[in-house]
């Protein structure tokens, strides 16, 4: 469970969290102006806020990465979720946490 304020460990991605990367992919594409073939989630961390931020690294083809945060309400809030930011250029030995 991730700590009030601060990420939580960093943890292998799940089914769950690739579901969340597939719903905001479009709007990575967008920001990142080109369009991914592969858009696997590899690694996360979470932090408790007023919801969950999201930290995910993704791999976009062969050892390019990409590193997601996507902010989810809570669900009093409605539950819905957007990509607040992403990172581009990264590889699959850069750390992923809070940006």
């Amino acid at each position: 469970m991730p700590l009030c304020g601060g990420t939580g460990p960093v943890k292998e991605a799940d089914e769950e969290i690739q579901q969340l990367c597939n719903s905001v992919k479009a709007h990575a594409e967008e920001k990142a102006e080109t369009t991914y073939e592969v858009f696997i989630a590899k690694t996360y961390t979470s932090q408790v806020v007023a919801g969950t931020n999201y930290f995910i690294k993704v791999n976009v083809g062969g050892d390019d990465h990409i590193h997601l945060f996507i902010h989810k309400k809570l669900p009093c809030n409605g539950g819905d979720h957007s990509l607040v930011k992403l990172q581009l250029s990264k590889t699959e030995h850069d750390a992923i946490g809070y940006f």
